[in-house]
């Protein structure tokens, strides 16, 4: 009998390299680890926004503004300023 066909080595169990398996589940583990860091780090940065008067709700628009293309954005402030008008506003 072969005793490398535990789930530990890198043979199959049951069609499913373990090897590769856990590889791949502690790489999301590690990347959740660092997303959570960021997150962290990102809310100290508005934070310190925030203590030095400025608007957090509003940096988070221009962020997400930021991330579209310019057409994108120069179509959702048309059509901002047309439902504003529409509106009286």
């Amino acid at each position: 009998m072969d005793s490398d066909n535990s789930p530990e080595s890198g043979h199959e169990t049951g069609g499913i390299a373990a090897d590769r398996l856990r590889s791949i589940i502690e790489r999301v583990e590690r990347l959740e680890e660092e997303r959570k860091a960021l997150g962290g780090d990102i809310k100290d940065i508005f934070a310190e926004a925030k203590s030095a008067g400025f608007d957090v709700k509003v940096i988070r628009q221009i962020i997400r503004l930021r991330r579209q293309e310019p057409a994108e954005v120069q179509e959702q402030e048309t059509l901002l300023d047309i439902y504003r008008r529409a509106l009286g506003m």
